[in-house]
């Protein structure tokens, strides 16, 4: 991989990680309260959830690469619709005046990362923008996977 490649994959990853997501918002208001320690399980489930998702996403992207190579740009217009779709309905969306207080924990921080489309778009765009080009074997997807799960806890 040529070296500008990986400095915008390196700026590419940096800026999603500081986009707000499910992850970053549900850490924070755990961690405000309820404390650091008592909010580890659920980042650590965070963190898990994230990295089993993203494997996923490795072999979803090996899957269409090698049986329906067509089908790759297609899906990159239907999730870029897709986030404008949400987009919007969140920017329109009322607030729930339903309080329930309820701790954190490891699996309900795994479990958010399997409805968190951010990071399965996230996933699928640096496979098929900038790791695909130079490796699309069924086990170097996945080989790709720690280098981008470590930055960030989305």
């Amino acid at each position: 991989m040529p070296d500008y490649v990986l400095g915008n994959f390196i700026i590419y990853s940096v800026i999603n990680a500081f986009t707000p997501g499910p992850g970053n918002i549900l850490a924070l208001n755990t961690v405000t309260n309820y404390g650091y320690k008592k909010g580890r399980p659920l980042y650590w489930g965070i963190f898990a959830g994230y990295y089993v998702v993203q494997v996923i996403c490795a072999f979803f992207v090996f899957g269409v690469s090698a049986f329906l190579p067509d089908v790759l740009g297609i899906m990159k217009y239907i999730g870029a619709a897709y986030i404008l779709w949400l987009a919007i309905h969140i920017a329109i969306s009322k607030p729930t005046s339903i309080a329930v207080e309820k701790s954190a924990s490891f699996l309900k921080g795994f479990l958010l990362q399997f409805v968190n489309v951010k990071i399965y778009l996230f996933g699928i765009t640096a496979l098929t923008g900038y790791i695909t080009d130079y490796s699309a074997s069924l086990w170097g997807l996945p080989g790709f996977v720690p280098a981008f799960s470590g930055r960030t806890m989305e």
